[in-house]
């Protein structure tokens, strides 16, 4: 018995008497033809157009099962109108819907006969259709129609089912050529991040770069990246746009899906971003509703250290390659942040280190000058004991003269604190009247104040306000700090002093100072550094001043802060333990 399909056995348009040669003759020009592209979209269009040659249908598309939806869309077609390509079939609905289903061929010879027959075109009379199947699953259906009933035969259909077969495997070669092209982009997208991202040392650059770099990768609406602060999740940096939308600056883990992946270290699928994050936007709008998000966690020796948020445009099931994808990416981007912390901490040591040195230095160059200056100091301060100078009560010369003799004995003190650096001096705290302090060092700065036209403002108080101090060290802090606020006001200026008792600070009463200037303020960059050594914005300044004074303080138990600094002046806050 013959099983050769006869292909001759109607009148087709192209003369195939010959059968199997005939069929090998259609299929090694479909094979000619779709070698010369790799676009699928192109390779089917000559397929079905070959098909209609050779079958003289009247109309005929190709359909492809959508993994997402799971409905047929018709990709390619003929002699159809222009919007049925964008008709969409469920698996089942029509005739084409019936053989994705059942994975089967149908022949109909009158589709107004079957109830299964679906109008997409008018004066339609006769349909062919058969499954394309790839690894036992369908993935579409080509489709023939015909303006006559009877159009086609079962020689019909066993030739048209011998070009679906090569169509089947001519798509399946190269939607896998192109997943190999799109696997190697990939790749060196990957390669290239790494490269970019190891390199870098600062860390914002580093989470841009990462939100960039996954923006690329994923071929994405947009990308967020979260950092993880204790219950709370903050806003680091958004590569993208949101049409409108705005994510939260900061939100409470509790509130959102993204706390999932900080707590548990694994990623989390939103599919529909409107109706279950409303807490992670500020403000949510079309199209962004409707978005789906997958959340990745950037994590390091198991701590989470940021989260990154990838945002589709639309509905969209992530694939477990995206997914693997993204988590490599956050590998990479957790390994470039953790280098980066760790740069920072080798750098902040070194520079530790180096500060300390120069403190030793310092220190030691200290003792040698105090060592030098004590003698000739002790002889000065001989010779002035016994000029036995008197003035007439009243005269300023007089307090002058008993100025000088403080301070030489203060610079005594001092010489004799730096050779004996590092033993306790609590021993030198006395009871002293703040108030009192700070109106003899205005006294003796007073010569000072009028060359540099700098008017002071200070009402001494009625009461007294009492602490356990070194007068000397006091006076120190407030020498300091004065001729800093000179310093600052080359063209004049003014100097406020105020001076409370705060009963209700906490851990305790305090002596609170507060010292204004009228000077440019301190630079931003250096503000939250004013009190580091040799932190200087003077050409001749040393940077050992505020320093020395903060160590004072603290020697006191107390503390002193820039209060606020700007264009119109810079405030210190000093505080003492009430005493």
């Amino acid at each position: 018995m013959n099983t050769t399909p006869d292909f001759a056995a109607r009148g087709a348009p192209l003369s195939v008497s010959g059968g199997r040669p005939a069929a090998l003759d259609c299929l090694y020009r479909i094979g000619s033809l779709v070698n010369g592209t790799e676009d699928p979209r192109e390779a089917l269009d000559l397929i079905l157009d070959e098909i209609v040659r050779v079958l003289g249908a009247s109309s005929a598309s190709i359909a492809l099962v959508d993994p997402d939806t799971a409905l047929l869309r018709i990709e390619v077609s003929r002699g159809h109108e222009a919007g049925v390509p964008e008709a969409n079939l469920a698996l089942g609905q029509g005739i084409t819907g019936w053989v994705a289903l059942h994975a089967r061929p149908v022949l109909v010879a009158d589709v107004s006969q079957d109830n299964r027959y679906y109008e997409l075109k008018p004066g339609i009379r006769s349909e062919l259709a058969v499954p394309m199947e790839m690894m036992g699953q369908v993935i579409g259906v080509v489709n023939c129609d015909s303006d006559r009933t009877h159009a086609f035969t079962e020689a019909d259909q066993a030739f048209l089912g011998l070009l679906t077969n090569e169509a089947t495997k001519v798509i399946g070669r190269l939607w896998l050529l192109r997943q190999f092209k799109a696997k190697a982009a990939q790749l060196e997208t990957i390669i290239l991040a790494a490269q970019s991202l190891v390199h870098e040392r600062d860390l914002p650059r580093i989470v841009s770069d990462l939100a960039e770099h996954t923006r690329q990768l994923a071929a994405c609406r947009a990308v967020a990246v979260y950092s993880v602060s204790g219950d709370m999740l903050r806003l680091e940096h958004l590569a993208g746009e949101l049409g409108g939308s705005g994510l939260a600056a900061e939100i409470d883990r509790r509130d959102t899906s993204l706390g999932v992946v900080a707590a548990r270290a694994r990623q989390v699928e939103v599919f529909h971003a409107g109706r279950n994050e409303e807490f992670l936007f500020e403000k949510l709008e079309l199209p962004m509703a409707d978005t789906s998000l997958l959340a990745t966690p950037v994590v390091f020796d198991n701590e989470v250290l940021d989260v990154l948020l990838v945002i589709q445009g639309g509905p969209h099931r992530f694939s477990n390659d995206e997914k693997r994808l993204l988590a490599t990416i956050a590998s990479i981007g957790a390994s470039a942040l953790q280098n980066a912390r760790l740069y920072s901490r080798v750098f902040s040591s070194e520079e530790s280190l180096r500060r300390g040195e120069r403190l030793t230095a310092l220190g030691l160059l200290s003792a040698e000058i105090a060592h030098e200056i004590r003698n000739p100091l002790t002889v000065i301060k001989l010779l002035f004991d016994t000029l036995d100078l008197h003035f007439a009560p009243g005269d300023v010369r007089g307090q002058d003269l008993q100025v000088i003799r403080e301070k030489l004995a203060h610079l005594e003190e001092i010489v004799s604190r730096v050779l004996n650096y590092g033993r306790h001096q609590s021993g030198a705290f006395v009871r002293i009247d703040l108030g009192g302090v700070i109106a003899d060092t205005l006294l003796l700065m007073r010569l000072k104040f009028e060359q540099s036209r700098v008017k002071v403002d200070f009402q001494p108080p009625e009461a007294n306000h009492w602490i356990e101090a070194d007068k000397g060290q006091v006076q120190q802090v407030l020498l300091n700090l004065f001729l800093n606020a000179i310093q600052a006001m080359p063209d004049g200026g003014a100097i406020g002093i105020r001076l409370w008792h705060d009963a209700d600070a906490p851990g305790g009463a305090q002596v609170r100072i507060q010292i204004s200037d009228t000077g440019p303020g301190i630079p931003a960059e250096v503000r939250s550094r004013v009190f580091e050594s040799f932190l200087t914005g003077r050409k001749e300044g040393t940077g050992l001043g505020l320093a020395i004074v903060k160590r004072i303080m603290r020697s006191h138990h107390g503390d002193i802060d820039v209060e606020s600094s700007g264009p119109s002046g810079t405030v210190f806050a000093l505080r003492f333990p009430a005493g």
